[in-house]
């Protein structure tokens, strides 16, 4: 077949053009931590993070359209098969959107600092990795590549948005992190906090794109152990990171990134593994899987299968919520 024009190539996924108005995008086996890609491939990575997208893409349908068009079938070029989505171009927002309901990582630092976070204040005494008596949303800029995001509050984000379309995004956002956190807590696991990205439609609606509530872009734990007050292992690329910053590695985070060890590259993949199958229930081994369910465009995916039970991780775990937010109602 012809080569599909590339209309840019990312740390870890490529994005080709399919027409004028469809992309397909390409999660690669790459893995980055702290701004760089590093020469060692994580095998299947690329594989997780396409089809957990998918089974989020369908299992939020009915908060917000999405993208997605075809995972699968004769859209999806053989040689992308299991890595490669095909969705709708959007023109997509120059933020990020960003959900809390633990005080871990960035988050955590900016509350040491000064005791809030994206201009929110919250109690004091917090000690990491504490859970939030409510999800706080925590816009980020989108840096260019090599740069690091940084947060900014709710006004910052109205200003580059227009307040109307940026209380939109945050109470979508909120939404769907309560339904990603409720389906994470059925399988014993904790959302910590997640980004999600999104684009407007060509019929001028906010639409969810990007990667949807993956290891690279959630943050996920056990839940059983959990205790406030010290680091969190998550279902994510931490092994990298702690080899790379460890005294074995000898990187210097300025030179060229050095080849990741057998063992972490192992410990890294059974991790992705096991995020997938703690979420979806599924094996990766299956995958892809039901094309004709998925080969769907983005406006009907929401008649395929539902979340189940609606229970809200942040709140007791036998009470259920009834309600959505007014702004996500049908119109």
């Amino acid at each position: 077949m012809t080569p599909l024009p590339t209309v840019a190539a990312g740390k870890v996924r490529d994005l080709y053009a399919v027409g004028a108005d469809h992309l397909l995008v390409v999660a690669s086996d790459r893995i980055s931590a702290f701004e760089r890609v590093f020469p060692t491939p994580v095998p299947d990575k690329g594989r997780v993070l396409t089809a957990m997208s998918a089974f989020w893409f369908r299992e939020l349908a009915d908060v917000l359209p999405n993208h997605l068009v075809a995972s699968d079938g004769p859209l999806v070029p053989a040689a992308f098969r299991g890595r490669g989505l095909l969705v709708e171009r959007l023109d997509m927002l120059p933020v990020e959107a960003v959900v809390r309901g633990y005080l871990t990582g960035r988050g955590y630092a900016d509350y040491r600092r000064s005791g809030v976070v994206c201009g929110l204040g919250l109690p004091a005494g917090l000690p990491e990795c504490a859970r939030l008596p409510e999800p706080i949303f925590t816009p980020s800029t989108k840096a260019r590549p090599g740069e690091p995001d940084e947060n900014i509050d709710f006004d910052t984000f109205a200003a580059i948005l227009g307040r109307t379309l940026a209380e939109e995004v945050r109470e979508a956002s909120l939404e769907l992190y309560r339904r990603g956190a409720a389906r994470a807590a059925e399988q014993g696991l904790l959302l910590a906090d997640t980004k999600f990205e999104f684009g407007i439609g060509a019929s001028g609606g906010l639409v969810l794109a990007d990667e949807v509530l993956t290891p690279d872009s959630a943050r996920y734990w056990l839940a059983g152990d959990h205790r406030p007050g010290r680091p969190r292992p998550s279902f994510d690329k931490q092994h990298v990171r702690d080899w790379l910053v460890g005294p074995s590695s000898g990187w210097d985070c300025v030179s060229a990134p050095p080849p990741l060890p057998p063992a972490v590259v192992t410990a890294t993949r059974d991790r992705y593994l096991e995020a997938y199958h703690r979420i979806t229930g599924l094996s990766l081994a299956d995958w892809p899987r039901d094309p004709v369910d998925l080969r769907q465009p983005a406006s009907r995916l929401g008649q395929c299968g539902g979340a189940g039970d609606r229970r809200d991780a942040h709140r007791e775990p036998d009470v259920h919520r009834s309600r959505r937010s007014a702004a996500l109602q049908p119109r």
